[in-house]
């Protein structure tokens, strides 16, 4: 049996049940369970499966925000490039108010997670208590995991941009086996990897399964591209450039012909590129809230990493769940 959260110290504080809410702890009774990967158990809701803390921070996110038309959501599935996302888009619209990109700019001070907060994670966990948003300037920045079956009735009927970055699930897999481990109490000892590959498969993940939080975002794109602006991490990578002057073009904020004559992309692709930040003090030493170091959120950020992790099975293992999920609507990677 898994220790509840209460007794084990060194979880971070938004995976701890101790401080649960009543309304969330009667309905966690209800819903099925397995064991988690960080925190001790995963419970399904609608379709998707939470760590009870971030559940009730889900919820409370459903319930009371109020999105307004200038808003922009960055969503991901957890280890899919949320915190270059972050750094880019924080960048590209601040890039007039913060000019001096080489002195004195947040990114050089702040980890991107503090600069674009999680609504569920960061905004919405505590118990009855609901943040006061509308004090912040436009266009204010968030950033969510919640699939898109839980976004908030105002987000999603008004105006505001959402951008969605996905990544190949073999690389998610590995990012979040990696990222797991190092946040896992001692007495839990490491998450056996063919342990972890099979649960990923289930789908039973932090906000998984990752196929159906995918394709959520996936069809919504297709349906409304105005809305919500779907990448892949690879693509990214590949063409950064291109990229970020396509998210500028859909966040309403395009480079200028004067912009890009004078450097202002690339220093914006510098600044946020994985050697810069990572090399960073506050990312190298820093913390998050006193609970996450900074450095666990910046570990290869490359492509094809899981070459070196999964086996010649797991590859055709996962291969098939991927053409068996999205082949049918278009999607590859």
């Amino acid at each position: 049996m898994t220790k509840s959260s209460d007794e084990n110290p060194t979880l971070p504080k938004y995976l701890k049940e101790d401080d649960l809410g009543q309304e969330c702890k009667d309905l966690i009774q209800t819903l099925p369970l397995v064991e988690g990967w960080i925190d001790p158990t995963f419970h399904e809701y609608q379709g998707f499966w939470f760590a009870p803390k971030i559940l009730q921070g889900a919820l409370s996110f459903q319930k009371h925000f109020q999105a307004i038309d200038t808003d922009i959501i960055l969503v991901t599935n957890p280890k899919s490039g949320t915190t270059w996302l972050k750094a880019l888009t924080f960048a590209l619209i601040n890039r007039n108010k913060y000019p001096n990109i080489h002195k004195n700019h947040p990114l050089l001070t702040s980890n991107p997670h503090v600069l674009v907060p999680f609504m569920e994670i960061n905004l919405y966990y505590e118990t009855d208590i609901v943040p006061e948003l509308n004090s912040l300037s436009p266009p204010r920045i968030f950033s969510t995991h919640n699939p898109y079956v839980l976004l908030p009735k105002s987000l999603k009927e008004s105006n505001c941009k959402v951008v969605y970055l996905c990544r190949d699930p073999k690389d998610t897999f590995v990012s979040l086996w990696h990222f797991s481990n190092k946040l896992r109490e001692q007495s839990r000892g490491t998450l056996p990897l063919e342990e972890a590959f099979e649960s990923f498969c289930r789908g039973t993940t932090s906000y998984g399964p990752f196929w159906d939080h995918v394709l959520g975002y996936w069809k919504e794109s297709l349906e409304r591209p105005e809305k919500v602006m779907f990448l892949k991490y690879e693509e990214m990578k590949m063409k950064p450039n291109f990229v970020l002057k396509e998210i500028a073009k859909f966040l309403g904020c395009p480079f200028s012909e004067e912009e890009e004559s004078n450097g202002v992309v690339d220093d914006i692709l510098h600044l946020c590129s994985f050697e810069k930040l990572s090399n960073l003090e506050i990312n190298k030493n820093g913390k998050i809230s006193s609970e996450i170091e900074n450095k666990n959120f910046f570990r290869l950020g490359k492509v094809g990493d899981w070459k070196n992790l999964l086996t010649t099975k797991m590859v055709e293992q996962l291969n098939i769940v991927v053409e068996e999920k999205f082949g049918k609507h278009g999607l590859s990677f």
